[in-house]
C-alpha cells in the first residue's frame, strides 16, 4: 500500500506539472491575442487546495496504512472501496483530458478570455458547462478513498465545491458574459 501511496504522489504531482506548463503555453498565446484575466486574485486558492489535498492524503494514507486497528476491517470492503475508487479516478483523468482536448489552445488553469472569441461548445463541452471542474470533483474524492483517506476526501470535497461554486464559476461567468459572443 505504501508503495502505491507514494506512486500516485508522483504520478499526479508529474500531471500536475505538465499542465501547469501547458496552461503556460497557451496563457502566453492568449496574451499576444488580448486575453483579458479574470479571478487572479482567487488563484492561489487552487494552489493552496491541491497542495493540500496531496499532502491531506498522503499523511492520512501514510497513517491509515501503519495503523493495525485500521487493517483489521473487512478485506471486502476495503477491496471494493479502493477498486471503486481507482475506476472513479481514471474515469476523471479520461474527462480531464476530453476536456483540455476539446478546449485545445483556449484551456488553462486560469480565466482567459479573448474578447470577442465563440464560446467553446464542441467535445466534452457540448453536454457539461465545466467538464474539468467535475473531473478535479470525482479526483478530489476518489484519490483520497483509494487510501481510505475519507477525512481528506470529504474535506478537499467541501472546500472545492464552495470555492467553484461561490468564487470561480461566478467569475467565468461573468467573464464570459463580457467577452463572448
Amino acid at each position: 500500500m505504501i508503495i502505491l501511496l507514494f506512486f500516485v504522489v508522483l504520478a499526479i504531482a508529474v500531471q500536475r506539472i505538465l499542465e501547469l506548463r501547458l496552461a503556460e503555453k497557451n496563457r502566453a498565446l492568449a496574451i499576444s491575442r488580448g486575453a483579458v484575466e479574470y479571478g487572479a486574485e482567487h488563484f492561489f486558492i487552487f494552489f493552496v487546495l491541491h497542495v493540500s489535498w496531496i499532502l491531506g492524503w498522503l499523511v492520512e494514507g501514510w497513517f491509515n496504512a501503519h495503523n493495525p486497528a485500521f487493517w483489521t476491517d473487512d478485506d471486502i470492503l476495503r477491496t471494493v472501496v479502493t477498486v471503486a475508487s481507482i475506476m472513479v479516478f481514471l474515469a476523471a483523468q479520461g474527462l480531464r483530458y476530453w476536456a483540455i482536448w476539446s478546449l485545445g489552445e483556449y484551456w488553462n488553469t486560469r480565466i482567459l478570455v479573448i474578447p470577442g472569441a465563440e464560446r467553446v461548445k464542441r467535445g466534452a463541452y457540448r453536454f457539461l458547462n465545466h467538464p474539468n471542474y467535475v473531473a478535479v470533483a470525482l479526483e478530489l474524492a476518489s484519490v483520497p478513498l483509494i487510501f481510505f483517506a475519507w477525512k481528506t476526501a470529504l474535506l478537499a470535497s467541501v472546500a472545492n465545491a464552495v470555492i467553484l461554486l461561490f468564487i470561480r464559476i461566478p467569475a467565468e461567468n461573468r467573464a464570459l458574459q463580457d467577452h463572448l459572443q
